[in-house]
C-alpha cells in the first residue's frame, strides 16, 4: 500500500508501541504507526504550529477500523477529525495519491471550512473552463499554505510534479550588485583602498570586487552602462561586521561622509556612510532578538567564512565584513514577497515587519524595504542592477523566456566583449533591473573563477 509519507514532517520523530511479529525489527504495526502520526500532527495543530494535517490514505474498510481510535487520539489534543473521501487534487502531489482511498483531515476552528472553500473554488474554475496553469498553481499554493508548508517546501513539491522551477533550481553561485559611477577610478580606489575589498577582475569599463565569500560588487562606468549616474540611487548596501565601532572610527578618520551616526539598538546596531558618489553603505550588526532568531545562526556561521582583506588597503588589520544585504525599496511589500519566494525561490530569514530579508547566497542577502519607512522612497528609475551569478544560466534564460517570468531586455543571451561572460537582464517588479550572469574562462576572469569554483 502507498502511504502519503511525504506529508509527514521530516523532522517529526514518532515513537509508538508496536507488535512485531516473528521478532523482525524491520516490521512495524502499521495502524499503531499511523495513530502515532495522527497524535503527532494533532499536537502540532493544537500548538498552532500546523493548521491542517492529513492522515495516510486508506481504503474505506481500513478507515472504518482506523477512525475510531484516531478520533480518540485527536480528541486528547482538542483536535477535530473529518473523514474525506474525495481529497482535493492539486499540483502538490501525484493525482492518484488518494485514488479510491479516504483521508482524515485533522484541524481546529474553521480550517475545515477553508479547505472546503478551496475545493469549491477549484470546482468553479473547472466549471468555467478556467482552470489553467495560473489557477492550478494558485490553488496548489493555497493548499500548501493550509497545510502550513513553507514557500520553499511548496516550490519543491511543485517542481516534483510539474515543470515549475524557480531561479534557485538553476543554481545561485553568488550575488552580484551593479552600481554606476561618473568617476570609476575614484570609486574603485574607495572600495579597494579604503574598504579593503579585493579587485578580482578589471574589464576597463567595470571593476569586479569580492566583498565576501560569495557576494560581489561591480562598479560600472556610467557612460557605458545601462544606467546614468544622475538616476536615483535607490538602493543601500549593508556590510555586516562585528567591528562596528572600529569601522566607524576608521571611516571618520578617512573623512568618509556619515549620513547616520553610530547607534546601538535592540535588534541591530549600526551606522550609515556615503560612498564617493552618494550610494548608502550601512555598516550593521544583528543582535539576538525575536525577529533575528532564524538569522543569527546563519550569520554566526558566516563569521567563520570571513575572507582576508586586500593587503593594499589602508584600513587597520582586523576590520572585516562577513555578509552583505542589498536593501531594495518597494511600494507593494506583499507582492514583492511572493516574487522573491515564488519566482526567485529565496528563503525568508528575518522579518522586521517593514523589511523582509531573504538569503540568496551563503553570505549574500536581499531585502525588501517598505519605502514609506526606509532610507529611500520608491523611484521609477534607479542606478542599480540587482545581480546573480547563475550556474545553469542558459536553461534559466530559456525557462524565463518560455514562461514569461520577466520582461526581457533582449530576446537572446548577451555574450560580453572578448567572450568574458554571458548574461541577460529582465525588468523586475517595481522597475528594478535584474541581471543574471555566468563567466567564461578568460585571462581577466582567472581569479574570479577560482573563487566561484571554491564555493
Amino acid at each position: 500500500m502507498k502511504y502519503l509519507s511525504f506529508l509527514i514532517l521530516s523532522t517529526l520523530i514518532i515513537s509508538c508501541q508496536s507488535d512485531t511479529p516473528n521478532n523482525n525489527d524491520n516490521q512495524i504495526n502499521q495502524p499503531s504507526y499511523e495513530l502515532g502520526v495522527v497524535g503527532g500532527f494533532s499536537e502540532l495543530i493544537a500548538a498552532g504550529v500546523k493548521q491542517l494535517g492529513l492522515s495516510a490514505p486508506m481504503s474505506p474498510k481500513e478507515m472504518d477500523a482506523f477512525i475510531i481510535d484516531a478520533e480518540k487520539v485527536a480528541a486528547k489534543h482538542g483536535v477535530s477529525v473529518f473523514r474525506e473521501s474525495d481529497l482535493l487534487i492539486t499540483n502538490l502531489f501525484p493525482a492518484d495519491v488518494a485514488k479510491e482511498k479516504e483521508v482524515l483531515l485533522l484541524y481546529t476552528g474553521n480550517t475545515k471550512d477553508a479547505y472546503l472553500q478551496l475545493k469549491a473554488d477549484k470546482a468553479k474554475f473547472e466549471k468555467a473552463a478556467a482552470y489553467d496553469t495560473k489557477a492550478s498553481m494558485d490553488i496548489s499554493r493555497r493548499f500548501g499554505r493550509l497545510l502550513s508548508y513553507s514557500p520553499k517546501k511548496i516550490n519543491q513539491l511543485l517542481a516534483q510534479n510539474t515543470d515549475f522551477r524557480t531561479m534557485a533550481d538553476f543554481g545561485i553561485k553568488a550575488t552580484n550588485l551593479f552600481l554606476y559611477y561618473k568617476d570609476l577610478e575614484a570609486a574603485g580606489d574607495f572600495y579597494v583602498s579604503t574598504l579593503g575589498m579585493e579587485l578580482v577582475a578589471d574589464y576597463g569599463m567595470a571593476l569586479l570586487l569580492r566583498m565576501t565569500s560569495d557576494s560581489y560588487l561591480i562598479l560600472v562606468d556610467a557612460t557605458k552602462g545601462m544606467h546614468t549616474a544622475e538616476e536615483p540611487k535607490t538602493v543601500a548596501l549593508a556590510l555586516l561586521t562585528e567591528q562596528l565601532k572600529e569601522w566607524y572610527d576608521y571611516l571618520k578618520s578617512k573623512e568618509v561622509s556619515i549620513k547616520y551616526t553610530y547607534k546601538e539598538g535592540a535588534a541591530h546596531d549600526g551606522f550609515v556612510a556615503i560612498d564617493p558618489e552618494g550610494y548608502l553603505l550601512e555598516f550593521e550588526r544583528f543582535n539576538q532578538h525575536p525577529e533575528n532568531e532564524k538569522f543569527i545562526p546563519i550569520l554566526n556561521n558566516n563569521k567563520i567564512k570571513t575572507i582576508p582583506s586586500n593587503p593594499k588597503s589602508t584600513k587597520p588589520a582586523g576590520l572585516t565584513i562577513h555578509s552583505t544585504i542589498t536593501w531594495l525599496y518597494n511600494k507593494e511589500v506583499l507582492a514583492m514577497q511572493n516574487y522573491y519566494q515564488d519566482v526567485l525561490g529565496l528563503e525568508l530569514v528575518a522579518d522586521q515587519g517593514w523589511t523582509k530579508i531573504y538569503q540568496a547566497a551563503t553570505t549574500g542577502f536581499l531585502a525588501i524595504v517598505d519605502e514609506r519607512r526606509g532610507m529611500h522612497n520608491f523611484t521609477e528609475k534607479k542606478a542599480v542592477n540587482v545581480g546573480f551569478i547563475i550556474e545553469e544560466l542558459s536553461p534559466w534564460f530559456d525557462y524565463v523566456k518560455a514562461n514569461n517570468i520577466l520582461e526581457l531586455r533582449d530576446t537572446t543571451l548577451n555574450i560580453g566583449p572578448e567572450t568574458r561572460y554571458k548574461s541577460f537582464v529582465g525588468y523586475g517588479p517595481e522597475t528594478y533591473y535584474w541581471e543574471f550572469d555566468a563567466f567564461f574562462p578568460h585571462g581577466d576572469n582567472t581569479l574570479l573563477l577560482q573563487y566561484l569554483d571554491d564555493e
